[in-house]
């Protein structure tokens, strides 16, 4: 009994044991043998891992030098971008920059041209004064002398002196008074008619001459010095003294006697531009005016 149980059980043993066996069996030929294939991967996986260290070292050497590069690149790109934004930026600003560096040339320019002409402006200024002076000089200098035959015969010389007036003198025109008689008017006329350039020491002769020609007076006054010619219109042909104390206020046609104390004295007639006597002056003479007469 017990030996048909162990006989059994080796049996049992046996057969469990070949069961095992052949699917170990089984299994080791479905699965394929995993030795000559991890050996090979591991090779590869070692290879591969050398390729991409030495892959990886490689690119890392490039790298660097790649960095570098692009660094400079990238400087240089900066630089450009920095050069366009500027560009951009200074697109409108830059237009009015240089419209304003034209205009402040031009205006330095048209400044140097006014100071070059106000320069010019101050030299001939300059230039036309220091003319102006020399001209004036040169024109109140007396000149040479006047050589002439008076009618008796005598030689007498006059100095020809010309002088510069900046304005010009202008004398008032003499008035004309109703109140007197006309023909003083006429006598007035008549000897500006026949009065000459210069004094010939013959006033009171011509005024006797204009006159008698106008027919103020019917004869001939016979006072000889022209201070007394005053008393002689007064006592004998009906002059009347005027109250004229300035010469210029006399009237046309009016008789001015002018004194002197060691001299003859002087007298003339107011037309209506100056004075006359034996010759013309459009000023009164220097004398003191003994006073002004006139026929009414």
């Amino acid at each position: 009994m017990l030996k048909g149980l162990f006989t059994a059980l080796v049996c049992g043993f046996a057969i469990t044991g070949q069961i095992h066996a052949q699917e170990v069996l089984v299994a080791r030929a479905e699965i394929p043998n995993p030795s000559p294939r991890v050996a090979p991967s591991t090779k590869a996986r070692g290879s591969e891992s050398e390729t991409a260290t030495e892959t990886k070292s490689a690119s890392t050497t490039l790298t660097v030098e790649q960095m570098r590069m692009a660094g400079v690149l990238a400087a240089e790109r900066q630089k450009k971008q920095i050069l366009a934004e500027q560009t951009r930026s200074m697109g409108g600003s830059g237009l009015q920059d240089a419209k304003f560096t034209t205009l402040a040339a031009r205006q330095k320019t048209e400044t140097g041209v006014e100071q070059a002409s106000g320069h010019d402006q101050e030299t001939n200024r300059d230039a036309l004064k220091v003319i102006t002076k020399e001209k004036t000089a040169k024109e109140t200098q007396t000149a040479v002398h006047y050589s002439y035959k008076t009618p008796g015969g005598k030689n007498q010389s006059v100095p020809i002196i010309t002088q510069y007036y900046p304005k010009q003198i202008v004398y008032p025109f003499g008035r004309v008074d109703k109140h007197i008689d006309s023909r003083l008017m006429r006598a007035a006329t008549i000897a500006e008619e026949r009065a000459h350039a210069h004094s010939r020491s013959m006033c009171w002769h011509y005024v006797k001459e204009a006159l008698l020609a106008s027919g103020v007076i019917d004869s001939r006054p016979k006072s000889e010095l022209a201070k007394n010619a005053a008393q002689d219109l007064v006592s004998n042909y009906g002059f009347k003294k005027l109250s004229v104390s300035d010469p210029f206020a006399a009237p046309v046609g009016s008789v001015l006697v002018y004194g002197a104390n060691h001299a003859a004295g002087h007298v003339e007639l107011r037309t209506q531009g100056g004075f006359v006597s034996d010759f013309f002056s459009k000023t009164p003479s220097p004398r003191p005016l003994l006073g002004v007469y006139a026929k009414l």
